[in-house]
């Protein structure tokens, strides 16, 4: 134990989830994640903590984190603080009586994507789905509409293989492969009713918040290798509608914009995973810009685009 942090939990972790494809164990219920048995001793850890709001020995700092060596702070103020430790311990500390149902968003999601990026992981803020034996991912910004896209898919019949953040590793074949999440659709009411998706709403993300929680129809069980990268944009004048491959350096900067958290790529020197994942992926599918209208009346015609493109691109199963 660090002596930043003090257990305070009093019994065993109850709830058990996969993450990345790694099991995970947790004495917070986390109803962001699909619960799946863990018969061996887990790779992540989550669970209660009394912590300081300093670190010792800070390499680096910012407003609200701080990061030592195996160790990174962050406070979500009001919220929670959390202590990552070596890419396998996450620690929570509710700020005022913060209830549990809103800490989800933040240690199931914020924390956990840094968990990974601690790992050494390539972690993009992205949807992905699997079209045949590959995965296609969807990268924006809050709110650019990732998981609506991925939902939509999946109404199609294209599985869930991550929301929110996708973890990926580059094997020793040079393959970059994102790994399995099992993880729920985070969808506004009006989306899960215009994709009819009423009957597998779930918990609200937060409690003031009318997003909630959706059952993918379906998941995928392993890894996969990254068959293209979409990074969406409206189509705002002067940008117009449709897919443009980038170029190798754009592609690199693309990937590097889209890093869960951008600046820990940068604190924790990992620039040269994002360049290798760019290389990996613009030698199979490639990097692409997604510029399209954001109404859901263009919704279908999104879809077919993205399916004619994946014909194109020869991916089975599109």
């Amino acid at each position: 134990m660090q002596s930043e942090g003090t257990d305070t939990t009093t019994g065993a972790c109850a709830f058990s989830y996969i993450v990345g494809g790694l099991p995970l164990r947790s004495d917070l219920r986390l109803p962001g994640l699909i619960e799946a048995a863990v018969s061996c001793d887990p790779s992540i850890t989550v669970r209660r903590a009394d912590l300081s709001p300093f670190l010792s020995n800070v390499i680096s700092s910012g407003p609200t984190w701080q990061m030592a060596d195996g160790r990174f702070f962050l406070e979500i103020p009001g919220i929670v603080r959390m202590l990552l430790c070596d890419g396998r311990d996450l620690m929570y500390d509710p700020i005022d009586g913060t209830c549990d149902s809103d800490l989800d968003v933040f240690v199931g999601g914020t924390g956990l994507g840094i968990l990974l990026q601690q790992r050494g992981w390539i972690v993009l803020h992205a949807s992905a789905v699997r079209v045949g034996d590959a995965a296609v991912l969807f990268c924006g910004a809050s709110g650019a509409g990732k998981s609506t896209l991925a939902a939509a898919l999946g109404c199609r019949g294209f599985g869930l293989v991550a929301d929110d953040f996708c973890g990926i590793t580059i094997g020793a074949d040079g393959v970059a492969r994102v790994h399995p999440d099992g993880r729920r659709f985070k969808l506004w009411d009006d989306a899960i009713e215009r994709l009819a998706l009423v009957d597998r709403r779930g918990d609200a993300v937060r409690s003031r918040l009318r997003k909630f929680h959706v059952e993918p129809h379906a998941t995928s069980p392993s890894a996969v290798p990254v068959a293209a990268v979409y990074v969406l944009a409206e189509d705002r004048p002067p940008a117009a509608a449709g897919i443009l491959r980038a170029n190798m350096v754009d592609a690199a900067l693309l990937l590097r914009g889209q890093a869960y958290r951008p600046a820990l790529v940068r604190w924790m020197r990992q620039q040269r995973l994002y360049l290798a994942a760019a290389a990996a992926v613009s030698s199979g599918g490639g990097v692409f810009t997604l510029t399209r209208a954001r109404r859901f009346e263009t919704m279908d015609a999104v879809l077919d685009d993205l399916a004619k493109h994946w014909r194109e691109l020869g991916l089975a199963g599109a």
